[in-house]
């Protein structure tokens, strides 16, 4: 292993996993060799087994990414978290199986045309067959409503199950007269054709660049999203939960429950002392009875009508 400040820092630290632990928080017993059978199969069963959620945000404490730290929040505890905790957890799986991993980040759009700061952590996977086929993949597992299994990193290569459809879009944005960049944006299609965007009813999800991406460039983003005013996680409790039949999410008091077969969405408003039960029935997260209570007190100050979300 090189000195602290060379390859040692482009790494994931996926030695330093329980490796054990982790296949079984997320219900893996299948084969562990880095093909893209395992990808695929880790793929979905992470994003089944770890819920989203921004609570720590929520009840005050910081949102650190270092792997001890998601080790004990997400595989231990059995708790969620949000993209940069999905993806650096899964990156070091990853990378302790065999698969080359490399980080990306992305700018969440949701069908805005607004340029927004990239806060969103998605990964570049090779696989055992890369080599000799070279494809390789996107893994977006930490997103809350994204695919359950990876996407070529191939223009218009895409994925969909029970009802939803995604694909990736390679675009060249001029810069000035000589300078270029590089874009892909992943696009989501519901049951039906419902969805915001274009008028071929494709929605873009977010947006990102080939270029790599590493612990410490995550670290910047994490420490935005979890402290800045501007963010979405700073101002309300935000969960999401994606099961085999439906999609569940919580924005403040508000429980979505969206069908994955054909996009029917049911709107249930909660009361604050609701909120706790609901999130260990319905997301899998199980709070302690102090942190329950202080989310219902944070719940309680709300403001009725949110500030825009950047």
């Amino acid at each position: 292993m090189t000195e602290r400040g060379g390859e040692t820092d482009r790494r994931w630290e996926g030695d330093l996993l329980d490796l054990d632990a982790y296949l079984a928080r997320i219900g893996h017993t299948g084969d562990r060799s880095p093909t893209l059978e395992t990808l695929r199969a880790l793929h979905r069963a992470h994003v089944l087994a770890v819920p989203f959620e921004n609570l720590e945000i929520v009840l005050g404490r910081p949102v650190p990414i270092d792997l001890p730290a998601l080790q004990d929040k997400l595989v231990r505890r059995a708790r969620g978290g949000y993209c940069f905790e999905h993806a650096r957890l899964f990156a070091a799986a990853l990378e302790r199986l065999g698969f080359g991993v490399t980080g990306l980040s992305s700018r969440v759009g949701m069908g805005s045309d607004r340029v927004r700061p990239a806060t969103h952590a998605v990964l570049r996977v090779e696989t055992a067959e890369t080599p000799d086929t070279g494809r390789v993949w996107i893994c977006d597992i930490g997103f809350g409503a994204g695919p359950l299994e990876p996407i070529e990193f191939a223009d218009g290569a895409g994925t969909g199950d029970s009802g939803r459809s995604f694909r990736l879009e390679r675009h060249v944005r001029a810069l000035g007269e000589t300078l270029a960049a590089e874009e892909w944006t992943l696009r989501e299609r519901r049951a039906g054709g419902h969805g915001e965007g274009d008028g071929d009813g494709w929605l873009d999800l977010h947006t990102f660049t080939p270029n790599p991406q590493y612990v410490v460039d995550w670290t910047v983003g994490n420490h935005y999203v979890s402290t800045h005013p501007r963010s979405p996680f700073v101002r309300r409790p935000i969960a999401q939960r994606t099961g085999p039949d439906a999609h569940h999410a919580l924005y403040g008091t508000t429980w979505v429950t969206t069908a994955r077969a054909d996009g029917s969405r049911r709107v249930r408003e909660l009361e604050p002392h609701e909120v706790p039960k609901v999130l260990e029935d319905a997301f899998g997260i199980v709070l302690d009875a102090e942190d329950g209570a202080a989310l219902v007190t944070a719940l309680e100050r709300l403001p009725a009508d949110p500030a825009p979300e950047d």
